[in-house]
């Protein structure tokens, strides 16, 4: 259930920057950049071919999958997928009840019939193919400018998409590199049935919980293993008792190596969205509103939410993957505050801003270049004039899950009426099936008190605004004042129906003018409320159009003086597969502190308090007293290593990619970054930046001697021991 019109309110806000200089171990690479920094690479350590990087469809890069909004790795030639506990916890929670709950208990399936099917809009996604398609994206957008530039761009876009999809099971999009710059067509494989396989207890996955969040020294077992099913003639389907377990074309071997400060590291995954090629002021922005404004609403939720379902341990499980989501959402934004003030990545970023446009004066483009980039600044301006109502509106339609769902089969309504191509990405008949999986599992996801709390909050806090800042469509619906608004809210979850699952799915089939004269006041709430949407959403197409067309002005400006400095340049993170690498290193944060790369067992203990969320498990508090750690054990240090620290280049969606040694064996699990270093989606700081890691040794223990697997470690071609 997108909402492509909320998009720019926050995405124009979360602005970034990058430094002056490119570090030796900085880059979140395209695999087709890889052979042009091969000696880099060499020189570090690794000891494969880069150039065997760049193909998608060969090992080991084809092993390397998008597991939901993470990463993950192929572990089997039987589909078992290993990614992160917290990438897999919508999965964990949607299978639990305070009846059987998996969260706290863990889970492993003794066979693969009991393995326990996934929420039904969670996907496996294999990268096969990633194609240059620029000329054709741009070729109709050219002359154009603001909503008509961005239409053109859209619809060559999902073109390419329509023609990519006639291959039977492909899943296509396309890439925006460089802010307009590139777009490349990225072809995936798409797996509908996933299972859950095994889950250590949370106080294992998630050990040390929001306090240990973003902190290092570290000693949390964040790992789940999923198995991908295809139908029986090989091909994705939706779940069900006939389906196979997937053969991928590759899979990682688990190394059984040991592995020590100064070792080669390299990571592949799917990192989320990094905005170091950003202006100065766009970064400004950033520390001066977003993220001050983002932790003040991420708290004011989290504590909408924790009251409301504190005496009520069923709506505690059901908004348990959504709280986590936003403890941690709220930790990283006061995270990246602080680092970025620590790095004065402000005033860094426009010393080199600086540097970049006197360069351009000396070249022959410069007066139309500048021009360019002014009108951008200009366009930036005015989407910031509404910014806090935006990130409201955004929220609103957002968070509260029966009325996104409302609102999304309104939108479906909308979108059909017009030909598939022409209709919205995300409406498209290619979606119907994650809309109606989106859909189902709701049912495990809302409690009814607990929305009617946080959505009567957040509709007070958007009628605090100034009037000149309200929409009318809203006004109408929620009224204007605290009185009105609670009675609103309150009338709007005491009548609906949409509550039912059967209800909802069955909406989806429902025309325009069939939801219009709806007595479900949920659904007339929402039609309602869709002019003022589908308006938003014009303006932000408009403004997009605009940015799409002149930010390539400022983007070949800073290549083009960085590559006179001799600087390589890698685009911004989007989602797409990228490579970094590094060493496993030390860190020192501040003056006469230095953070050792490994941590063992014994920080289990020394943290242990039997309360969450240092409430270490007694089988796991047993093994580590007995001692019996066998091959998993650390020689130098005479015991058994719980995660480790590198230095690779790393953000948001990198949590579950598979960090590798210099043969490209699997030595761990990313999962989290330092405290020093969450800015690092904004700026690249080396003192700072790195990655935190499950050491696969752990991983190996904990399945042979706490949480046994045996079947499993066989599979994966391990010793049980």
């Amino acid at each position: 259930m997108r909402h492509r019109l909320l998009l720019p309110a926050l995405a124009s806000a979360l602005i970034v920057s990058a430094t002056g200089a490119a570090h030796a171990d900085e880059g979140m690479w395209m695999p087709s950049q890889l052979p042009d920094i091969a000696a880099q690479m060499k020189a570090a350590g690794f000891e494969g071919r880069p150039e065997a990087l760049s193909e998608l469809a060969q090992p080991p890069m084809n092993a390397v999958v998008k597991v939901g909004g993470g990463s993950g790795a192929f572990v089997s030639g039987d589909g078992l997928v290993l990614t992160n506990h917290h990438v897999a916890f919508g999965v964990i929670q949607y299978n639990s009840s305070p009846q059987r709950d998996l969260i706290a208990e863990g889970f492993v399936a003794a066979d693969r019939a009991t393995e326990l099917p996934a929420n039904p809009d969670y996907r496996v996604l294999v990268t096969t193919g990633f194609e240059r398609i620029t000329d054709r994206v741009l070729a109709a957008a050219r002359g154009k400018r603001g909503r008509a530039y961005f239409d053109a761009v859209d619809s060559a876009g999902k073109a390419a998409v329509a023609e990519c999809e006639q291959m039977p099971a492909q899943r296509c999009s396309v890439a925006n590199m460089d802010y307009g710059s590139d777009f490349y067509l990225v072809k995936q494989l798409e797996l509908r049935d996933i299972r859950l396989v095994y889950a250590p207890p949370s106080s294992i996955g998630n050990y040390g919980g929001e306090v240990d969040n973003f902190m290092w020294p570290r000693h949390s077992g964040d790992f789940t293993l999923l198995r991908a099913y295809v139908g029986p003639d090989g091909r994705p389907a939706d779940h069900s008792p006939d389906n196979v377990p997937f053969h991928p074309p590759a899979h990682l071997r688990v190394s059984t190596r040991n592995v020590k400060q100064g070792d080669y590291a390299m990571l592949a995954g799917y990192p989320g969205i990094t905005f170091r090629h950003r202006m100065a002021s766009e970064f400004a922005g950033q520390v001066d509103w977003q993220l001050p404004s983002r932790v003040a609403l991420y708290r004011r939720m989290i504590e909408v939410i924790e009251n409301a379902s504190a005496d009520d341990g069923e709506a505690r499980v059901r908004y348990a993957s959504l709280l986590r989501g936003l403890l941690n959402g709220l930790k990283r934004a006061q995270g990246e505050l602080d680092g970025l003030r620590r790095s004065d990545a402000v005033a860094t970023r426009r010393s080199d801003e600086a540097a970049m446009l006197a360069w351009l004066d000396s070249q022959d483009d410069a007066d139309t270049t500048r021009a360019d980039i002014a009108a951008a600044q200009a366009v930036l301006d005015e989407v910031a004039a509404t910014r806090e109502r935006d990130q409201l509106v955004t929220t609103i339609l957002r968070l509260p899950q029966l009325l996104r769902a409302a609102v999304t089969v309104q939108r479906l309504a909308i979108e059909r009426e017009r030909p598939d191509a022409e209709r919205e990405s995300g409406y498209q008949q290619r979606d119907t099936a994650l809309i109606e999986g989106q859909l189902r599992q709701l049912q495990r996801r809302y409690a009814p008190a607990v929305e009617q709390a946080l959505l009567t909050d957040l509709v007070l806090q958007y009628q605090a605004l100034p009037a000149d800042q309200h929409l009318a469509e809203f006004d109408a619906v929620f009224g204007t004042t605290p009185e009105q608004v609670r009675a609103a809210v309150a009338a709007l979850y005491a009548g609906t129906s949409f509550g039912d699952e059967t209800v909802r799915v069955a909406a989806m089939q429902a025309d325009r003018e069939t939801l219009s004269a709806s007595q479900d006041p949920l659904l007339r709430a929402t039609a309602r409320l869709m002019p003022a949407i589908l308006r938003l959403e014009d303006a932000y197409k408009t403004h997009e159009g605009e940015l799409l067309r002149l930010r390539p002005a400022y983007m070949r400006t800073l290549i083009g003086h960085r590559r006179a400095n001799g600087e390589a340049v890698y685009p911004d993170a989007n989602s797409t597969l990228r490579v970094s690498y590094g060493r496993i290193s030390t860190l020192d944060p501040r003056d006469g502190v230095r953070y050792l790369p490994l941590t063992t067992v014994k920080g289990i203990v020394e943290k242990h308090t039997g309360e969450e969320p240092f409430d270490a498990p007694q089988p796991l508090l047993e093994a580590i007293a007995k001692g019996d750690f066998g091959s998993t054990a650390e020689p130098s240090l005479a015991t058994q290593t719980v995660n480790f620290m590198t230095n690779l280049d790393t953000t948001g969606g990198n949590s579950g990619s598979p960090v590798m040694d210099a043969e490209g064996r699997l030595i761990g699990l990313n999962f989290d970054s330092n405290w020093e270093a969450v800015s690092a989606s904004w700026m690249y700081d080396p003192r700072y930046k790195r990655a935190i890691h499950v050491d696969m040794r752990y991983l190996r223990w904990l399945m042979a001697k706490v949480y046994p697997a045996p079947h499993l470690l066989e599979e994966m071609r391990l010793p049980a021991e």
